[in-house]
């Protein structure tokens, strides 16, 4: 059931569900993180590999200190200036945090998330809550209430309505590594923005073994259609001039009689714009019965490098 009662989904919370989540990056899979049924629930029903953590979102900056042992100087200056917001920060995690949580890690990932929706919620719950994307493992995320029900449909109580998500693309996960900031996983929040803030970053994207924060999959967001992803569309095209194509493009459409559909990100070239229909465009490309998703390469500037990532990690080659 799609429902605006925040108090309908805190009741369910409370009973050991789980729900659907809006927030301002995707919609997740909530449940709390103290109570090992809805946890293993959210595995099961995301079909998760149970070696992959999951984020931690609270209502607010005290909460931290519950969770985490130790915040490095660089972290809460980060918590400071994207809190609440899609930066989630990967922290030493409090033995009272599961060890089902964070797939045996002796760290947490943490995120305040910037929904009203999603903070009244937490804010209300006398628990944390656990919440990946409300999608199938490996699968496209879902940036609306209906595409939470029609991946889960009967699975969840209540999915709570939240509109559209505003940025469309998962948090940018940053640790710390012999001190130095982290970044593990490209999202909402550009990697230039990071650094401004924390000083020289190292990155470390992939691991599909022990993956030390959410995200890390070298295979994810994917469509059930084969999805290229080139820097020349027209060469493509020429490729595939025998199959039936759909085209992810960045600001224009491409003239062709050959293309069955065509989706563009932003046609005023904003790449938060572009980041924001992302998944969207994904989910109406992959309803349609094509052979082939072509998208194309966005500009690697800013969030322009976390559009890409997704795009090459939602492949097939």
């Amino acid at each position: 059931m799609i429902t605006t009662d925040v108090n309908l989904a805190a009741h369910w919370l409370k009973q050991e569900q789980v729900i659907g989540l809006p927030t301002e990056t995707v919609y997740g899979l909530a449940g709390n993180i103290y109570s090992e049924k809805a946890i293993r629930t959210i595995f099961d029903l995301k079909k998760r590999p149970l070696t992959n953590p999951l984020i931690v979102h609270v209502g607010s900056k005290a909460q931290v200190s519950d969770l985490a042992e130790s915040v490095p100087e660089a972290a809460t200056r980060l918590m400071d200036a994207f809190w609440p917001g899609p930066l989630t920060v990967l922290l030493p995690k409090k033995d009272s945090v599961p060890d089902l949580v964070t797939a045996g890690n002796d760290t947490v990932a943490l995120r305040m998330p910037n929904h009203p929706s999603a903070l009244e919620l937490l804010r209300v719950l006398p628990f944390p809550l656990a919440a990946p994307s409300a999608n199938p493992f490996g699968s496209i995320s879902p940036t609306t209430a209906q595409h939470v029900a029609d991946y889960f449909s009967e699975a969840l109580p209540v999915v709570l309505e939240g509109g559209s998500c505003p940025n469309g693309i998962e948090s940018t996960i940053v640790g710390f590594e012999d001190g130095k900031p982290t970044v593990y996983r490209l999202g909402s929040i550009a990697w230039e923005e990071v650094e401004a803030v924390a000083g020289p970053l190292q990155f470390k994207f992939h691991d599909d073994n022990k993956p030390q924060a959410p995200g890390m999959m070298s295979k994810h967001y994917a469509p059930k259609t084969r999805l290229l992803v080139v820097d020349a569309i027209e060469a493509a095209l020429e490729i595939h001039r025998d199959k039936k194509v759909g085209l992810l493009l960045f600001n224009a459409q491409k003239t062709s009689e050959t293309v069955a559909h065509q989706e563009i990100l932003s046609v005023s070239n904003n790449l938060k714009e572009a980041g924001a229909n992302l998944y969207a465009a994904l989910h109406r490309l992959d309803a349609l019965g094509l052979d082939f998703i072509i998208a194309e390469k966005l500009p690697s500037t800013h969030l322009g490098n976390s559009i890409n990532d997704r795009l090459q990690r939602a492949s097939y080659v």
